[in-house]
């Protein structure tokens, strides 16, 4: 047995052109902390519901890991992450991932992600939004993808437009002490502007795991 057997999104792989999402499995990890390190965002903004970002760095790489190994350890059917690493040409950038609870019965997803600062104004976000989402739409029969965004940041509200995600309402959420609006988005299969096709790997042994097909 080896691990794509003892946890199957370990066995998913994505690709859509010279993207490629794959599961951020451990040997992942150093190569998304060093783009980590070399900077996401502009420190005097905050783009995350989580300020993750704020950690000190020298403390930054061990809560980053735990991050992912909490979130490997917390699955269940009823409530998971799905996080993936983005690829581009051949080249570690930053993630894409997907939470989601009562998946089975809800079909909706929540999509969140970063990029490495030096990676930004490329489309890379846009392609890695766009490969998720057909995915969670073509071979999870989602029906619903959810996704939000800080009114002060032009860029991820710009990703969601180009994909095809419409606006679902503000919320006022707390950020760095200091009261914020949230901009809400929602995505439907017939509004997804797609981009490249993708190619996907181990899709079946995740369908099973996750309670979709017996």
């Amino acid at each position: 047995m080896d691990l794509t057997t003892a946890f199957p999104p370990f066995g998913l792989r994505i690709e859509a052109g010279p993207l490629v999402l794959r599961p951020i499995a451990d040997d992942v990890v150093p190569a998304l902390i060093e783009v980590v390190l070399a900077g996401v965002h502009d420190p005097a903004l905050m783009p995350f519901y989580f300020p993750w970002t704020d950690a000190p760095a020298d403390q930054l790489p061990t809560q980053f890991a735990q991050y992912h190994w909490g979130t490997r350890s917390r699955w269940s059917p009823e409530s998971w992450t799905l996080e993936f690493a983005v690829e581009f040409e051949g080249t570690i950038v930053g993630s894409q991932g997907v939470s989601t609870r009562d998946y089975l019965v809800t079909r909706t997803g929540e999509t969140g992600s970063w990029l490495g600062r030096r990676f930004h104004g490329r489309g890379i976000g846009t392609r890695a939004r766009q490969a998720i989402c057909a995915f969670l739409f073509d071979h999870l029969d989602a029906e619903e993808i959810t996704s939000g965004a800080f009114t002060d940041n032009p860029a991820s509200l710009a990703v969601s437009r180009k994909v095809g995600y419409r606006p679902d309402g503000t919320a006022r959420l707390a950020r760095r002490g200091e009261p914020a609006v949230n901009q809400r988005l929602r995505l439907t299969p017939d509004e997804l502007v797609r981009g490249e096709p993708i190619e996907v790997t181990g899709v079946e042994a995740f369908r099973r795991f996750i309670g979709l097909d017996a």
